[in-house]
């Protein structure tokens, strides 16, 4: 491969603070509220034009998990007094679902309502490390090359950016092959009749129509690595979000292993589309509305923390005594690494716990860096425990754990590492948190 050596330049430092969040994704906005609401001084980058993440920009149908979480409960109450609903919705969507639009500036006023500096447009270009302690990070815009310092930095980037660029070990996806969950587009469609649609929520969810069960028309019909059928009734009438498309095989920190997913994934859109108005009830006039800026990515790096995670914690429900995260509560979620549906090692109707588990801080805490935090799926977790906590409600449990550590770790002029983790829960606590 052909080399180029850039020439050393100056950056400005156009920005300092107490905490900067990278990532507005839902592990970002509780990062960024958590430490906002204890006294912190916080900048949040975003690289897309909006906060939520796969919430709004990636058009998730729903925050899924059994997650109790007084923040998510703020949201949603945001959200669904947004003037941007319309004034009925559909009574069949899940009380959970996500109105794209309405979520993305109803979380924006709570972030900047909360005093949270907000910077769209801003990828992460680097770290600033100084012995062996992140302290900040260099950041690629329309501005060009910048700089933000901050004492204590959370990556909350979903794929681990900033950790990567600090140097922080990680493994890609699950240990003995690098295999990782497969990429999905998200998409609406509308035309459909909600009064006789179908809504199969699940892999394992088989539902019997006039040409068949569903999950088998798609397996036989669909192209592969697509074939599962997953529909979700959305708050805007006649609409439906579609969980559909599925590209294998990708390694999503590759831009051009990402354009190959976005190709395939507008391909396999035409096809689900004609599936469905040829095999499901009530989708005979469904169409195209609109789709994720961006394919959904479900795993990439695991970073190497004090503590690993690991599917025994969540069956058994461990409460951890340094839990920054609590009552969090799914299933082993883990989407065919080589084709469509549920992975062998993956458990959604079948799976079984002793009840809602916590996440511990020294998973959040990288094992060699201080400066820096990990917050959402990139914590330390086995590639199973990683199907559970990687969804929304958890990672924004997990950020907002992380945000008031590092707010903290300001606070009292120390690394993060050093928190008392019981002051931590004191202030989550007084934010609703039950342990």
């Amino acid at each position: 491969m052909k080399t180029y050596l850039e020439p050393a330049r100056t950056l400005p430092v156009v920005g300092t603070c107490d905490v900067l969040v990278a990532g507005a994704g839902p592990a970002g906005i509780g990062a960024a509220l958590g430490a906002a609401r204890c006294g912190a001084s916080v900048i949040l980058l975003e690289a897309a034009n909006c906060v939520g993440g796969m919430a709004t920009a990636g058009m998730m149908s729903h925050w899924c998990g059994g997650t109790e979480s007084p923040l998510l409960d703020e949201i949603f109450k945001r959200t669904k007094s947004s003037p941007l609903l319309p004034p009925a919705t559909s009574e069949r969507a899940n009380p959970w679902a996500t109105a794209h639009e309405a979520q993305k500036t109803a979380v924006q006023e709570l972030l900047l309502e909360a005093g949270v500096t907000l910077q769209y447009h801003t990828r992460i270009a680097g770290a600033v490390v100084e012995d062996n302690t992140v302290k900040g990070v260099i950041t690629e815009s329309k501005s060009g090359r910048e700089v933000i310092l901050a004492h204590t930095v959370i990556d909350a980037t979903g794929d681990g950016d900033v950790a990567a660029a600090a140097g922080a070990e990680f493994v890609l996806g699950r240990p003995e092959d690098h295999g990782c969950q497969p990429v999905t587009l998200m998409f609406r469609i509308g035309g459909v009749d909600h009064s006789r649609a179908i809504f199969p929520g699940s892999f394992e969810s088989l539902v019997d129509v006039p040409k068949g069960e569903i999950q088998a028309l798609g397996h036989e019909h669909l192209p592969f690595p697509a074939g599962h059928v997953l529909l979700y009734p959305a708050p805007l009438p006649g609409e439906v979000c579609v969980n559909m498309t599925n590209v294998t095989g990708v390694n999503a920190t590759d831009v051009r292993e990402l354009t190959r997913a976005e190709l395939t994934c507008r391909e396999q859109m035409v096809k689900i589309v004609q599936f469905l108005r040829e095999f499901a009830p009530g989708y005979e006039n469904c169409y195209a509305v609109t789709s994720a800026a961006n394919v959904g990515v479900r795993e990439t790096r695991h970073f190497k923390a004090l503590y690993q995670l690991n599917e025994t914690d969540i069956v058994e429900a461990r409460t951890f005594d340094d839990w920054i995260a609590t009552r969090n509560h799914f299933n082993f979620d883990i989407h065919n690494v080589k084709g469509p549906g549920l992975d062998a090692n993956g458990a959604q109707h079948k799976f079984r716990s002793k009840g809602k588990y916590t996440i511990p801080y020294r998973s959040c805490v990288p094992e060699k860096l201080d400066g820096l935090l990990l917050s959402g799926r990139n914590i330390d977790g086995t590639h199973k425990a990683h199907s559970n906590f990687r969804v929304m409600p958890i990672c924004l449990n997990i950020g907002q754990g992380t945000g008031v550590a590092a707010a903290l770790a300001a606070r009292n002029s120390i690394p993060a590492r050093a928190v008392d983790v019981k002051a931590v829960q004191a202030e989550l606590m007084k934010m609703g948190i039950r342990p």
